[in-house]
């Protein structure tokens, strides 16, 4: 299965679309405040300060919200699919919308642990999630 067509980044969000590389999920952090804020913006959604950056997150959440995906919208997506909401360990509001791989969508529940991956497109790493393993010391 291939990841999404390449993202066309705008100012500001080349980070999260490059840490891949580095195998690092990157997520604009607040340097006044320290509040996590995805997607970027160039203000803080909490106190406002103009001073933003993107920090390294551990990768690990929990499946907030998903749904499974039959329709083949993405030429060489393979269906079924799962998207789904991830709820990052860093900040409870923090969440990103993703695809979940590695898993069969009839066993994705809500609540499940998942860890970060990377797929390349282009110059750019697609952030998608699996699930945790005893392995990886966070099931």
């Amino acid at each position: 299965m291939r990841a999404f067509p390449t993202p066309s980044p705008s100012v500001g969000e080349e980070a999260f679309w490059l840490g891949g590389g580095d195998g690092h999920l990157l997520v604009q952090r607040c340097d006044e405040c320290g509040t996590w804020q995805h997607p970027p913006a160039p203000l803080c959604n909490s106190c406002y300060a103009e001073r933003l950056s993107p920090q390294p997150v551990s990768g690990r959440g929990t499946v907030h919200a998903f749904t499974i995906n039959r329709h083949p919208w993405v030429d060489g997506l393979e269906v079924p699919y799962v998207l789904a909401c991830v709820r990052l360990y860093e900040q409870d509001d923090l969440r990103l919308v993703t695809r979940l791989v590695g898993v069969d969508p009839a066993d994705v529940t809500i609540g499940m642990a998942v860890n970060v991956r990377f797929e390349a497109s282009g110059p750019y790493w697609i952030p998608v999630f699996a699930p945790s393993t005893r392995d990886d010391g966070h099931a």
